[in-house]
This record gives structure tokens, sequence and C-alpha cells, in this order.
């Protein structure tokens, strides 16, 4: 490693430069209908934000939770304080404290209608790459 890559990995990210490399790693590996919900302004949230975003496969899930995790991992230093829903790939939580991915299969994401339950927050569509 040289002395460039470790800045690099010393460097701790702002959470928009978190943000943006998570849908980032999104977009790397074709996922659908990514929503960034910005929740500062309610009160009694469980973070700032929420970025949803879906796939068409467990397969396609897991690739982009895995993604996201490597990337996070390389390119910023950090890992999630928690992950879970590896195994099924159904819903994939990576929860980086200030922002929660939340990666779902379709149906499971229409099942759960995360985004009308905080249908108050600022919402913040991506376009699919």
């Amino acid at each position: 490693m040289n002395s460039q890559d470790k800045e690099v990995k010393e460097k701790e990210l702002s959470v928009e430069e978190l943000n943006d490399l998570i849908i980032d790693s999104i977009q790397d590996i074709k996922g659908k209908r990514i929503v960034k919900l910005d929740l500062r302004h309610l009160e009694d949230t469980p973070t700032d934000f929420f970025i949803i975003c879906e796939g068409e496969s467990n397969t396609q899930v897991k690739a982009i939770s895995d993604n996201i995790y490597r990337r996070i991992k390389q390119e910023g230093g950090t890992l999630p304080v928690h992950l879970e829903g590896q195994q099924n790939a159904l819903w994939v939580l990576l929860d980086y404290f200030e922002t929660v991915v939340h990666v779902f299969y379709r149906d499971t994401r229409k099942f759960y209608e995360l985004e009308d339950l905080w249908g108050d927050a600022i919402f913040t569509e991506y376009e699919e790459m």
C-alpha cells in the first residue's frame, strides 16, 4: 500500500460522500427504483437517511448489498454497524449509522411499503443506469 492509498483509507467519509458511494454502488449492479429519504427534519427517526432500492432476483439483491459492503469498506474504510438479511436476500439491511440502506427484492418492497411509512421524508429519486 503506498502513502496515497493510506491517506484515502484514513479519510473518513462525510455522510454526503457515503450516500453518493452507496448510490453509485447500487447503480453498478443495475439496482432499480433507487430513492433516498432524508429524515433529518423529522422527530424520533432511527437514522438521518434511508436509501432504498430493489433487485429483480435474490441473486441481484445479494450482489447489490455485497457491492455496497465491498466498496464502502475499500473506498471509505467503513463497515456497517449492523448487517442482516443476507441469507434469504429478500430484504438486506446495511446500517451505516447516519444512513441505513434497504436492498429489497421487488415483491418484498411492495409488501412492506417502507416509503409510505416515511412519507413525510424528503425524497430524492435516482436514475437507473
